[in-house]
């Protein structure tokens, strides 16, 4: 698996192939302020992301990050290798949580490349993206399949 460096240089259309993966260079420590201030900006009054002594009676033993949060910040993780020649989001699906994120956990990403269409563009083709992420334990904390039109270099890069 590869190991991304902070570049643009490598992320066009043409540079991406079914079954090509690799490993984000950033991770990040989520915080009380991601977990609490975020999901009450999006209005999510869950209990088990703000109750810490109703949490405490429950398997999870502590309050949890809301999903949203942690699927953004995973997919924002991949972006500096999947996002820089974007032109458009065009669906998230598949999204799944398997293991429950706390405020101090640290998140890192991995990308599978799953689909490459030439599309009905010249100036640009449809990639889809396997994001996964995990803790700093090595757990698989949530999955999200993300397709995107991406630009071509053919098209753009001398622009």
């Amino acid at each position: 698996m590869k190991v991304s460096a902070l570049t643009g240089d490598d992320n066009y259309f043409e540079d991406f192939s079914v079954g090509q993966t690799w490993r984000h260079a950033r991770g990040k420590t989520v915080t009380e302020m991601d977990g609490v201030l975020l999901t009450h900006l999006v209005m999510n009054t869950a209990q088990a992301h703000f109750n810490e002594d109703m949490a405490s009676k429950t398997p999870f033993e502590h309050i949890i990050v809301f999903g949203g949060v942690v699927a953004s910040i995973v997919i924002g993780l991949a972006s500096q290798d999947t996002a820089e020649n974007a032109l458009r989001e065009l669906g998230l699906d598949g999204v799944r949580f398997k293991v429950p994120t706390r405020h101090g956990d640290t998140l890192y990403a991995t990308t599978e490349v799953v689909a490459v269409e030439d599309g009905d563009r010249d100036d640009a083709g449809i990639v889809t993206f396997k994001h996964t992420g995990m803790n700093h334990k090595g757990e698989e904390v949530c999955e999200a399949t993300r397709t995107v039109l991406v630009k071509r270099r053919s098209h753009w890069a001398d622009r």
